[in-house]
């Protein structure tokens, strides 16, 4: 069904708690999903056995010791033998309607790429199978954003060719999605249908979120990424809307018409004093 790949931070903490709640979370998905972790960080490995799932220390890395995507990314997908790859963040939660999500995109087109924003939730206790109540989990959640993407679900094929990217150092989420759209695959938003919670944590491994956005590593994401914010695209320029009613087409999927309107609504809101940053 599904190969889910990951790069976990260091296993301690309560960041120890949340990735393993996500992984829980990823073998609930559906009977027959493989996840493999990777890096060899504080505990990955005893995470790995404890849980019975794959892991994978050998992991590139830039000169400030960041893993690289493409190297992840090639790693991720031979892993999979052939089935569809989901590369996730460690402290997401996915549920089992990703599984349906994969289902039908992949019914709809050979070449695919499901994305979705994520709820923010702060969870402090260790969650199993038997105890993932997705509606309680979501009560009093809130979206993290369009353009915050943490999971891609994507068939083979999809991404042969992309750049060492510093893995969490911004912008190469967004060009993701803009080289899924590139390459004229069917590029799915299932916001409305799977309801993925972001485990709420704080950013001491980096110093801050601030930080990080004006790191030289930020500096050379965006760089390869083509500069500027023509190849940063977010959920809104999916092509398809996947929701209870299968998948739509998606209007503003002319272009980078999605995300071009959802940051100028963004702005007006902010000018207004209707949103605040």
């Amino acid at each position: 069904m599904i190969a889910f790949a990951t790069i976990p931070k260091p296993f301690a903490g309560h960041i120890d708690t949340i990735q393993r709640n996500a992984i829980v979370s990823w073998l609930d998905v559906a009977p027959d999903v493989k996840v493999t972790l990777l890096g060899d960080d504080l505990g990955v490995a005893e995470a790995a056995a404890s849980l019975g799932v794959d892991h994978v220390a050998d992991l590139a890395r830039n000169d400030y010791g960041t893993p690289l995507l493409d190297r992840a990314f090639a790693v991720a997908v031979e892993r999979a033998g052939g089935r569809p790859v989901c590369f996730v963040n460690t402290d997401i939660l996915l549920p089992p309607s990703l599984a349906r999500a994969a289902e039908t995109a992949a019914r709809r087109a050979g070449s695919f790429l499901v994305v979705g924003e994520c709820r923010n939730a702060r969870i402090e206790t260790s969650l199993t199978a038997g105890s993932l109540d997705w509606e309680a989990l979501g009560r009093g959640a809130r979206k993290r954003g369009a353009d915050a993407i943490d999971y891609f679900l994507f068939s083979e094929g999809v991404f042969t060719d992309i750049p060492a990217f510093a893995v969490g150092r911004t912008a190469w989420d967004n060009w993701l999605v803009w080289k899924a759209r590139d390459e004229d695959a069917l590029v799915v938003d299932a916001t409305s249908v799977v309801r993925a919670i972001h485990q709420d944590h704080d950013y001491g491994h980096v110093g801050s979120l601030a930080k990080v956005r004006v790191s030289p590593e930020a500096e050379e994401n965006r760089r390869l990424a083509g500069g500027g914010r023509a190849h940063l695209y977010s959920r809104y320029d999916a092509t398809y809307r996947l929701t209870r009613f299968g998948l739509l087409p998606n209007p503003f999927a002319i272009a980078h018409a999605g995300e071009t309107v959802r940051r100028g609504i963004a702005k007006l809101g902010y000018k207004t004093g209707l949103r605040q940053s």
